[in-house]
């Protein structure tokens, strides 16, 4: 009678957890990234003629991006796999292997809850009688760990490469519908921030934190690129239209990029 009323209850109580922590937390890392390294890159030259170059720099560092995000996201998921196997099988051998000590950590883990013994004991002689779920529970309780989705190294890749790509693209757009170097580079700080303030109000939102609050510091990190970007450049010395020029000679009449006098295309 008990049991069919805590199923009643739970039947009727729906709690509303959020369950997709692991995709938002690659989608924050790839748009992140992808907001502020391509801003910083795009402004490298003012002049009119390197339109071009800009929007060719900041295309092909997009697409490295992502790719190198995307492989760091799934080798490091794939790595978090293995760790699982790993410890699984460690754990099934001392389950086999030294029983008595093994139920003795469980009891030790529910006494940290304040269980008593005479209260935990059955629930120890229960898991000794199931080893699937004696190996599930000590998986759980003793090492911290979950058991990854088989997907998971996948997703985790093309998840961060796409968010990485949406992200890197927003500061390049005004380099393609703006004829004028300065003022693209203008509108892309314009739109570049707005878009961290948006991203940051709905990561906060998203992860539980205050909006309001997770806005702002999404909006100073694009400021920390922003100083470093001209930190760099007057340390240096270096002026990064002189250098684009030095580097890449772009002739206008046959849409022809040149260096050295070689056509690549």
């Amino acid at each position: 009678m008990a049991r069919e009323l805590d199923k009643s209850l739970l039947n009727h109580h729906k709690e509303k957890h959020f369950t997709a922590g692991e995709i938002v937390r690659d989608i924050i890392i790839g748009v992140s990234d992808g907001l502020t390294v391509p801003f910083a890159l795009a402004p490298a030259s003012r002049r009119q003629r390197f339109l071009a170059v800009i929007l060719t720099a900041g295309v092909a560092e997009v697409a490295a991006g992502a790719i190198s995000m995307g492989l760091g996201g799934y080798l490091a998921a794939k790595s978090e796999a293995d760790h699982y196997m790993r410890e699984l099988k460690r754990e099934q051998e001392e389950i086999i292997a030294v029983p008595d000590t093994e139920a003795a950590e469980v009891a030790e883990i529910l006494s940290e809850y304040g269980i008593q013994p005479h209260e935990y004991t059955p629930v120890v002689n229960a898991l000794r009688k199931n080893p699937k779920a004696w190996l599930d529970f000590m998986m759980k309780f003793e090492l911290g760990l979950e058991k990854p989705d088989p997907k998971r190294a996948l997703q985790s890749a093309l998840t961060i490469a796409i968010a990485y790509t949406v992200g890197g693209l927003v500061p390049l757009f005004p380099y393609i519908f703006i004829p004028t170097a300065k003022k693209a580079v203008a509108a892309s700080v314009v739109l570049t921030l707005m878009a961290l303030l948006i991203f940051g109000y709905a990561k906060g939102h998203f992860t539980g934190n205050k909006p309001f609050r997770s806005a702002p510091n999404s909006f100073h990190r694009c400021c920390c690129v922003c100083c470093c970007f001209r930190h760099g450049q007057s340390c240096t010395g270096i002026n990064t239209s002189t250098l684009a020029e030095r580097m890449v000679r772009y002739d206008q009449t046959n849409f022809q990029w040149r260096d050295g006098g070689l056509n690549f295309f």
